[in-house]
């Protein structure tokens, strides 16, 4: 189990704090990093580069001098590739480069971006600031009270929004509720800083699961013991009618 480095609200440092084994796993996927980081870059992308052909360049209809006789290249038209103001060759065309990637590799992929941030010492817990208005002042004297070096990434518990518009104006900070960056955002990060309560939130989820789980459990076993009961008294009721019959013959 990997364990975090914890800082108060006032940039004190506590002791170290377990991280949830639901999430850091241990299991580092690089295949599955890779996979997803590519989808998401080429999400980004428009897809709206276009150009000309020669057939929808205006003009171009009438051959500019005749076949043979003049001592210059045939030519069938002025809007051929190779002349100024032609159309292109193999020109990019409109269309989506839009890539799907399954939801559990998705998943892993998270995990393994979060694993290897925590197996080199790069994940850090905090209780964070509450600010009243947003203030990049404040922000950047925590950070700078915490030592952290390089761009840093900060998972919120829920949206925090001044605390996010705080972080506008700082360059290599940025600002996320826990649960919605993406693979991308945490190789980005140098650091990674979670609030505590957003990892309470987790390994409490995980406990109402798994509670709701043996629920379910004792109430399966319930409804087949009933159901065995319920199977027994009417044999029972059968062998009963079977004996009156025979007492009556």
């Amino acid at each position: 189990m990997y364990k975090a480095r914890y800082y108060k609200a006032d940039g004190k440092k506590g002791r170290a704090r377990e991280l949830p084994v639901s999430i850091f796993d241990g299991v580092v996927n690089n295949g599955a990093m890779h996979q997803v980081v590519k989808a998401y870059l080429s999400n980004q992308r428009q897809g709206t580069a276009a150009a000309k052909t020669r057939s929808e360049v205006r003009g171009g209809s009438r051959k500019p001098w005749r076949q043979k006789g003049t001592g210059r290249a045939r030519q069938g038209t002025i809007r051929a590739v190779q002349w100024a103001g032609g159309g292109v060759a193999f020109p990019p065309i409109p269309h989506s480069w839009r890539k799907r990637v399954p939801r559990k590799i998705r998943a892993l992929a998270r995990r393994s971006a979060l694993n290897d941030r925590a197996e080199h010492d790069r994940v850090v817990l905090v209780e964070l600031p509450i600010m009243e208005i947003p203030k990049t002042r404040d922000l950047k004297d925590f950070l700078s009270a915490l030592g952290l070096e390089g761009k840093t990434l900060i998972l919120t518990d829920g949206i925090k929004a001044n605390l996010h518009r705080s972080s506008r104006n700082l360059q290599g900070v940025e600002v996320l509720p826990f649960g919605t960056e993406s693979v991308y955002d945490v190789l980005w990060a140098n650091t990674v800083v979670i609030e505590l309560g957003a990892v309470h939130q987790v390994t409490s989820a995980k406990a109402g699961k798994e509670k709701m789980t043996d629920e379910a459990l004792v109430e399966e076993a319930a409804k087949s013991l009933e159901g065995e009961d319920e199977s027994s008294e009417e044999d029972e009721a059968a062998d009963e009618s079977a004996s009156d019959e025979g007492e009556e013959e």
